[in-house]
Order: structure tokens, then sequence, then C-alpha cells
């Protein structure tokens, strides 16, 4: 789980520069893609925080919307 949430770390983190702002909104963006990575990235989660982007980049057309919004916004 320690692994998930840098993950989504990760992700909230990306286009963000105010550590506050990444902070608080990194709580957000890491339910908006939680379910989305555990469903269908769940095997790459130990490949590192990249892989894991590329692959919810792949399954985009089946993400949940609040998913694949967070990556748009993020330049994803």
């Amino acid at each position: 789980m320690t692994r998930l949430a840098a993950i989504l770390s990760l992700l909230s983190l990306l286009g963000m520069t105010a550590v506050a702002s990444a902070q608080g909104a990194g709580e957000k963006h890491h339910s908006d893609c939680a379910r989305d990575v555990a469903r269908y990235c769940r095997s790459k989660m130990n490949d590192g925080d990249m892989v894991v982007l590329a692959c919810l980049k792949e399954h985009r057309a089946k993400l949940s919307k609040r998913c694949a919004r967070t990556l748009t916004e993020h330049g994803e």
C-alpha cells in the first residue's frame, strides 16, 4: 500500500510547484486514480512510478473519468 501511495503522490505532483498546494491536492488526486492503479496497473507497481504512469496512459480509455481528467490536467 505504501508503494501505491508513493506512485499516486508522484501523479499528484506532476505540474504543481507549490508544496502546500501539492499536499492538499495530493490527497484528492490520490483518490482520483487509486482504484484505477489497483485495477489496471497492480502488476507494474514495483517497476517504478514512471512505469505505472505509462500503464495508466495505456489504459486511458478504461480509466475512471476522474483519473483521466487528473492525468489530462497534469499534461499526461
